[in-house]
């Protein structure tokens, strides 16, 4: 037995169970081939039903792979996106849906389309939203993209949207584009970029290459331009947009609301998915150092994060013959409405079907529970409303409901 191997074997039987690697499901704009989604009951999880836990409330449905959440302040609304193309306002209390116009045109194939979204953290006072998404080329390249508008919650409408950066290189692929978008405490505004499905597990791998926008966390001024103090401005062999580098695919970002940190959820190959702690000019390893394993075979790829003093470890992880928990959208809760849950950390969980709550001190990160486990659903993603405290879960398919988890 290898290093890797007893280092996964070691974690499962912590766990109590051992499974088989899978290849993870996919719906619509799932992120790995089809396959049968698999639940384990491992790390600590509860695969039971959350009936006694939560009350589910279907808040509005008929949504195309919804992909993002965001509530908007002095409003009460919810912003939905869906992969399509169609970025919605949402009554929670009536259930009405009501397009915003002026969303730019995106490349819905694959795993692309209109993704995240997130307001100015001084909205309304400053109205600018923005967007990521996947746009292509003539000749069809495509990279993921971010940029901004004016939004008029009355009119329903987007004004004066403008892209504020295209990732470089584009690439003929149609997965991987990341797309998550967070605000740090000082305004800045972070993208994720995901590897757009680069094979080639070696030390050339576009995501370790600093001099592509791949495989990274980008950093800039909420008017898109470079902040001075990112971590590679002024070295000719990489990006001056890179803050963190050496990602697969993160599809998860939030700030931890008491310490101010960058956390990230990242997609691994066959399981190898990952909880980010994200830092000044980190390397996170892909594919040199992971804790996952190539599909089908089974085999490693590189070696473990322990292994190399020169990569960030992820705070948690599923290694390679856990069965995996492909990670969606997640946030720190705050409310009052499940008093027992504030300062958890909540995960969508795709393939895994389940939204997974983790206790948090420091970095130190334990899997708590599964929930909505019994309802088969793709969990894409997760987001607080700021007066109730309730929960708001998009399901991932392509005909989807937005619900509602609230006390029972």
């Amino acid at each position: 037995m290898n290093r890797r191997q007893y280092l996964s074997m070691a974690g499962l039987a912590a766990s109590g169970v051992v499974a088989g690697c899978t290849s993870r499901g996919s719906s619509g704009g799932g992120e790995e081939p089809t396959g049968t989604a698999q639940n384990p009951t491992g790390d600590g999880g509860s695969a039971g039903g959350s009936g006694d836990r939560v009350a589910v409330e279907t808040v509005a449905s008929g949504f195309e792979n919804p992909w993002s959440l965001a509530f908007v302040p002095d409003d009460g609304r919810l912003l939905v996106t869906e992969r399509a193309g169609r970025l919605n306002l949402v009554d929670p209390a009536g259930g009405t849906v009501e397009r915003v116009e002026g969303t730019p045109e995106v490349d819905a194939r694959g795993q692309g389309g209109l993704l995240d979204v997130g307001l100015h953290p001084r909205f309304p006072e400053t109205r600018w939203l923005y967007l990521t998404y996947a746009a292509a080329r003539p000749d069809g390249a495509s990279t993921t993209h971010v940029g901004r508008g004016r939004l008029d919650p009355e009119a329903a409408s987007l004004d004066g949207f403008e892209t504020l950066h295209a990732a470089e290189p584009f690439v003929e692929s149609a997965g991987h584009y990341g797309s998550r978008l967070a605000f740090d405490a000082d305004e800045r505004l972070y993208v994720t970029v995901g590897d757009r499905q680069f094979k080639d597990f070696g030390p050339d791998h576009t995501a370790q290459d600093l001099t592509t926008e791949h495989g990274a966390t980008l950093r800039f001024e909420t008017d898109g331009s470079v902040p001075e103090d990112n971590p590679f401005v002024g070295d000719e062999g990489a990006r001056d947009t890179i803050y963190s580098y050496g990602h697969r695919n993160a599809q998860g970002m939030t700030v931890h609301p008491e310490t101010g940190a960058l956390w990230q959820s990242e997609y691994g190959e066959q399981d190898g998915d990952e909880l980010n702690v994200v830092t000044r000019g980190g390397n996170y390893g892909w594919p040199v150092a992971d804790e996952g394993c190539t599909y089908g075979g089974g085999e490693p790829i590189g070696v473990s994060h322990s292994d190399r003093e020169d990569v960030v470890a992820p705070v948690y992880s599923w290694p390679c013959g856990s069965g995996g928990f492909p990670p969606g959208g997640m946030t720190f809760y705050t409310g009052d409405a499940f008093p027992d849950w504030q300062g958890n950390l909540f995960v969508g969980g795709l393939a895994s079907q389940a939204l997974a709550r983790f206790t948090v001190d420091g970095t130190e990160t334990t899997l708590a529970e599964r929930l909505l486990t019994e309802r088969g659903w793709r969990v894409r993603t997760v987001a607080e409303e700021p007066d109730t405290g309730h929960l708001y879960v998009a399901v991932d398919a392509g005909d989807a409901p937005v619900v509602r988890l609230t006390p029972p």
